[in-house]
């Protein structure tokens, strides 16, 4: 991978979905505490971007001038309802960040919209967004939303966050086949499914669910990242034609042999730590996988092998980083 180690590092941390610190005061304030947006804008009829990032502003008004405008950041606000941008046709991002929205509305007229982040708000249901037919990234995380639905005209959008929610299961997408990147994670899905039709997947995350098997990829024959770590897996199997991954992270799952594999020739990380592989004739397979650089296994019963380190560079010669520590 090109990223550089210390970016690696913070992606292994916090990716795919990105938690970013809330600034104090985030949640009710007192109504004098509140900000006007007239009070903090600079009304210029030309201009094409605004930022108002913490700005503890309470209500979307005023903009009517801003006909131009092709991005409006508004995270870590105290905006409780989506209104007042009809006449914003010309905007291209909306960001709504952590906010205290509880309803997706009044976005119709927002058809040139590309990029749609209203994560960590108070959401139930995705709705209300049909003629956002434009629309190629869309972030959903950290809401209370339970089903996957009302997505069906998105056949332009190519990623979907749906992180930290309450879905039980995955439905609603196969309309969907330009998405490249699809997270899931952190919600209740026991079951991998109704993804054959995403054959343009390249990263599909669904780490920290209630999975027990790895199954149904077949069809996704271009995925390069998946990530699948906190879940109940007791096997590495049904991998045969995903031979395009780059990252594989099973972290935190029950897995006591790394099997199946061997024909993964582009992977280049392998995250294991906190499972159960005890067995070094197993760990001497990796030698099979050419490309491999980094591998976790730290907290499993090899690493408690005082030759750990040794034994793992020697089985694989070729890697760069065991577990977080450079190799010298």
């Amino acid at each position: 991978m090109s990223a550089n180690d210390d970016q690696q590092e913070q992606q292994r941390a916090d990716s795919p979905t990105v938690d970013e610190e809330r600034p104090p005061g985030a949640g009710e304030v007192a109504e004098h505490e509140i900000v006007k947006m007239e009070d903090v804008i600079t009304i210029n009829p030309d201009t094409t971007e605004v930022d108002l990032n913490h700005g503890r502003i309470g209500k979307i008004e005023n903009l009517e001038p801003l006909t131009k405008l092709e991005r409006l950041y508004l995270r870590w606000n105290l905006i409780k309802k989506i209104e007042n941008l009809d006449h914003l046709t010309s905007l291209i991002e909306l960001e709504l960040y952590d906010n205290q929205i509880t309803e997706l509305e009044n976005l119709d007229q927002l058809v040139n919209l590309e990029m749609l982040d209203v994560s960590f708000n108070r959401l139930h249901q995705i709705k209300n967004l049909s003629t956002l037919i434009n629309l190629r990234k869309l972030f959903l995380c950290s809401n209370r939303i339970s089903l996957i639905e009302n997505l069906d005209h998105f056949t332009s959008l190519t990623m979907l966050e749906l992180g930290d929610n309450k879905i039980r299961k995955i439905e609603n997408l196969d309309n969907l086949t330009n998405m490249t990147h699809l997270y899931l994670g952190k919600n209740k899905i026991t079951k991998i499914e109704n993804l054959d039709k995403l054959v343009k997947l390249e990263c599909l995350s669904l780490q920290c669910n209630r999975l027990t098997k790895i199954e149904k990829l077949d069809q996704l024959v271009n995925l390069t990242e998946l990530y699948i770590s906190e879940n109940g897996i007791e096997t590495i199997e049904n991998l045969d034609q995903n031979k395009r991954l780059e990252t594989l992270d099973l972290a935190k799952n029950r897995v006591k042999r790394i099997d199946n594999i061997e024909h993964l020739q582009e992977l280049e990380e392998l995250w294991m730590n906190d499972n159960g592989v005890s067995e070094w004739s197993c760990v001497d397979k990796l030698a099979n996988n050419k490309r491999l650089a980094t591998v976790y296994l730290e907290r499993n019963p090899v690493a408690n092998d005082v030759n750990y380190r040794r034994k793992l560079k020697l089985a694989v010669p070729w890697l760069q980083k065991i577990d977080a520590t450079l190799c010298r």
